[in-house]
């Protein structure tokens, strides 16, 4: 099905299904421990033997030698494979290091051998016993030292936010220069780790040619092209399984040594092999989201209206790898007729720094925001009206382009309303209850709607009942039950009903999860197969498939009424297609828009900072299910609060490597961190993103968060920290004197 003309009235505006608040139809499965997980898999292969990586102790250099004797010897130890063994391995489309093979090293645990036995123990032990000489080069480990050599490059997330490597419009020197008001901070944010609770995981199996991964992948379709490719086999002797996903925010989108070791350890020792990475090595050898340092200008005359406006971002990564895209959203979230965009990389031999819980405008708007608060203040503004002032309805750098919907100005008046924005006091430093210093903060939330083309599969049996089957995979996100939700909407059946198979790369490719594309683009395909099978079951009739009803489990059409099932027939019938994106996207700007407002206690004495109480407004398209999505939205306000407050990658700048690799260095809020959390979704329909008329949510919950926790902390304490995490170390030789 191609979309290429603004969706009208269609069976999802019933609203039977969508739009309810459902529970997820994965829920029982999850709290009771029923879901398997990649590594839990004990069903999808017999005689599964153990790997374990052995990762290496150098940040740049060569191995030169590997003595495997003790290790070969050793109790239960089927197979070693070392990176020597093996020629440097061809690399996936979206990796930037090589996975395995050879004898370079180009970051710190880079995978450099296997071990294979009959237990975790063993192999692990084995691995230990591995010599290993390495010729070790100096490194660059440092963003700061390195800046000055960081070179001007483009930068594409492939999550919807991109920039060309300089861009200007207007004149934004002159409009600069001439403004009677302006701002020039430097803002950073540090390396940051996704942390997710399930780690990389992988259970690989040889017939014959054919290699199937149960594993933990975001993306099915990705992961199976780069698997074949790094491995050299056919795509078509690939399979990779994944129909639960324990979290993965971006790490899991691309192919990883996990799977690639899995698969080597496998055809090495003759068995199934199953594996998962290491926390150290989770952090160390897979993804992470790499530090910043931004400079923003502002511009303003004194009416509060913005006249320039520049964000300029470096960021470090391996040679061949890109940019963190922190400046996209200011190319389209505020009005100004003078603008400057520009990021710059400089080469690291840090691990690989790639997509992150919302990569560009989560770090972007970290900074971005603040600016705004702080111009609002030079300006005399409340930083609400400020933002208002300064909405556009049009892309700004094309004006001829205007936004399918864009409700920023709705989310902040609402939000300021609902949250008891005008009891704010705006000068800093002047809420006191008891030995907590109190301040509110906002932000405005962005981010972009990415479409992508996705397919599926959808089956009628003679019971009436309806199977999907698409590679989509459900990350903890929901995706089970609102593909369940369109498939009974569209079919005109209750939910039970349906039956949903995701994340199989047997199945139709679908757009996959990441860049909050996932939810929006996978039921239109859904929507697309099942307007194929409607008309099947209406030919198969002899209705005239514009008149024909889906309704209580009945296919009508003037006085004829035939149950689903009876349509169906013994054989069933099944149809698949796929959704597929016209120019619309290219005439319209299409985004996603929230405010976001914080409130925080300060402890006068110490500096601890608390979180009080959490509000975000998002304007995000149809919401398909207000339930799953609101979990969404939670999570993500929860993500901001770590990178706000704590969340930070250590780097040893003389070694090359990330000290606090695991969950109990790396911080990251937990329950008591997170106190009462409100969102409201406004009453919306997109009917130029897809037939569903939905867009995105999950990342816009996080995307202005930490702005908004940092605007919090400056209004309850006057002092204004520029450099996240915001730790009580940067705060507690400021605080004002304890009375």
């Amino acid at each position: 099905m191609k979309f290429d003309t603004p969706a009208t009235r269609n069976p999802i505006d019933q609203l039977k299904v969508i739009g309810q608040p459902l529970d997820r139809i994965d829920g029982p499965r999850k709290t009771t421990g029923t879901a398997p997980y990649a590594y839990e898999r004990h069903d999808a292969a017999p005689n599964q033997a153990y790997g374990y990586v052995l990762a290496a102790g150098i940040a740049r250099g060569r191995v030169t030698a590997m003595d495997t004797a003790a290790a070969r010897r050793a109790r239960g130890v089927l197979a070693i494979v070392t990176t020597l063994d093996v020629p440097r391995l061809e690399k996936g489309r979206m990796n930037t290091a090589s996975l395995f093979g050879g004898p370079e090293v180009q970051h710190y645990h880079q995978a450099i051998a296997v071990v294979v036995a009959e237990s975790f123990e063993q192999a692990r032990d084995a691995a230990a016993m591995i010599r290993v000489d390495y010729a070790r080069q100096p490194g660059r480990f440092d963003l700061a030292a390195e800046a000055r050599n960081a070179k001007l490059v483009p930068g594409d997330s492939g999550e919807g936010s991109g920039a060309p490597p300089e861009d200007r419009f207007g004149d934004f020197e002159g409009a600069f220069a001439a403004a009677p008001v302006k701002l020039d901070e430097t803002y950073t944010t540090p390396d940051e780790s996704h942390a997710m609770m399930e780690p990389h995981a992988t259970i690989a199996a040889w017939e014959g040619e054919r290699l199937t991964l149960w594993t933990s992948n975001q993306m099915i379709a990705w992961g199976k092209r780069d698997v074949a490719k790094t491995l050299g086999i056919p795509p078509e002797n690939v399979r990779l399984d994944s129909p639960y996903v324990g979290g993965g925010f971006g790490g899991k989108l691309f192919l990883r040594a996990d799977a690639v070791l899995a698969a080597l350890g496998a055809r090495a020792a003759g068995r199934p092999v199953k594996l998962a990475l290491t926390r150290p090595q989770v952090a160390n050898n897979t993804t992470h989201r790499p530090a910043t340092i931004q400079r923003i200008r502002l511009a303003a005359g004194r009416d509060g209206r913005l006249t320039a406006i520049a964000h300029e971002s470096i960021s470090g990564d391996l040679p061949g790898g890109g940019p963190e895209t922190a400046v996209a959203q200011t190319k389209l979230l505020y009005a100004g007729a003078n603008r400057l965009t520009a990021l710059r990389l400089a080469e690291l031999d840090l691990p690989e720094g790639n997509a992150m819980r919302a990569p560009g405008e989560a770090p972007g708007m970290m900074a971005l925001e603040v600016a705004m608060d702080e111009m609002a203040e030079r300006l005399g503004l409340d930083p609400v009206e400020f933002r208002i002032l300064n909405d556009t309805q049009m892309d700004p750098e094309h004006p001829e382009r205007p936004f399918s919907q864009r409700q920023l100005v709705q989310c902040l008046r609402l939000g300021a309303e609902r949250f008891g924005w005008a009891g704010r006091n705006a000068r800093p430093g002047q809420r006191r209850e008891g030995r907590w210093l109190v301040g509110m903060g906002v932000a405005a939330g962005f981010r972009n709607n990415l479409l992508m083309k996705s397919g599926a599969r959808v089956r009628l049996d003679a019971q009436g009942a309806v199977t999907v089957e698409t590679d989509m995979t459900d990350i903890g996100t929901g995706s089970y039950t609102i593909i369940a939700q369109t498939a009974a909407e569209m079919m005109g059946v209750p939910l039970e009903k349906v039956a949903v198979r995701l994340g199989d790369s047997d199945f139709p490719a679908s757009a996959g999860s990441g860049g909050q594309w996932g939810a929006n683009n996978s039921t239109a395909g859904v929507y697309a197969a099942c307007v194929k099978l409607r008309d099947e079951v209406a030919r198969k009739l002899g209705f005239n498939s514009a008149e024909a009803e889906f309704v209580d489990g009945h296919v009508r059409a003037g006085n004829r009424a035939v149950p689903l099932g009876e349509a169906a027939g013994q054989e069933g019938i099944v149809a698949e297609d796929q959704i597929e994106y016209g120019e619309l996207a290219k005439r319209y700007q299409q985004s996603t828009f929230a405010g976001h407002f914080v409130e925080v206690g300060v402890d006068a004495a110490t500096g601890e900072t608390r979180i009080r109480r959490m509000l975000a407004v998002c304007a995000a398209g149809r919401i398909l299910n207000p339930k799953s999505a609101r979990s969404q939205v939670i999570g993500a306000m929860t993500m901001g609060v770590g990178a706000a407050l704590m969340e930070e990658l250590a780097v040893d700048k003389r070694l090359g490597f990330f000290v606090n690799h695991d969950l109990a260095g790396y911080e990251v809020p937990v329950h008591a961190d997170i106190p009462h959390q409100e969102v409201i979704f406004l009453d919306e329909v997109d009917p130029i993103s897809s037939p569903m008329k939905a867009k995105g949510v999950g990342e816009l919950g996080l995307c202005g968060v930490g702005g908004a926790v940092a605007n919090a902390i400056y209004n309850a304490t006057g002092i204004r920290v520029r450099d996240y995490p915001i730790t009580l170390d940067k705060l507690i030789e400021r605080l004002p004197e304890v009375g």
